[in-house]
């Protein structure tokens, strides 16, 4: 458990941004990027791209190594990573989920959500969102089966398990990364 996996150079946290931050950002990101081409090998068709819960996300990272211990304590459950085929109309509900929440639900860098006082305005993967288009929408099975009220990934129009568990796939993507990079960017803008 103490095996070192990584180093970051800050503190990762849950609440350092407004509606994202440094850890969830960080874990969506990478979940996303190694999930993908599992889906690909599948599917031959790329993820849109993925949404978790900040519940999920059970402790900081400090800054300095990262052992395998400390991921543990991130993420103690056994949740699978899971890809969801979904209507616009859920999408739609996703989004509004979202941002009536009001928390930094871990979302891809896939997305570029911009919200106003009565208004959102979205684009997934540069594209704007089309409300006619189902999208594939990486999360956990917790998630998949209504978990903290996200009904809107229950009864998908496809559902593909990766046979992969969350807290896996960081650490494999960890013993890979020297030093982790993440930031606050540009995917959540609230706007005034």
């Amino acid at each position: 458990m103490q095996q070192v996996l990584s180093y970051t150079s800050k503190d990762l946290l849950k609440n350092d941004g407004i509606m994202q931050s440094s850890l969830g950002n960080l874990m969506a990101d990478i979940c996303f990027s190694s999930a993908d081409s599992i889906y690909k090998e599948k599917t031959s068709k790329p993820i849109d791209f993925a949404m978790f819960n900040y519940g999920e996300l059970r402790a900081i990272i400090p800054k300095g190594n990262i052992t395998n211990e400390r991921i543990f304590k991130l993420m103690p459950f056994k949740n699978e990573l899971v890809v969801v085929n979904i209507t616009g109309k859920k999408i739609k509900d996703l989004i509004n989920y979202f941002i009536k929440q009001n928390q930094a639900h871990p979302l891809s860098k896939n997305i570029q959500l911009t919200i106003n006082e009565s208004n959102y305005s979205l684009k997934i993967n540069g594209k704007p969102f089309n409300k006619d288009k189902n999208y594939t929408v990486l999360t956990s099975d917790f998630l998949q089966s209504g978990g903290d009220n996200m009904v809107f990934f229950k009864n998908p129009e496809r559902l593909i398990k990766l046979d992969y568990k969350v807290r896996d796939i960081i650490i494999n993507y960890l013993k890979k990364t020297d030093t982790l990079q993440t930031t606050i960017d540009n995917r959540v803008i609230i706007k005034k």
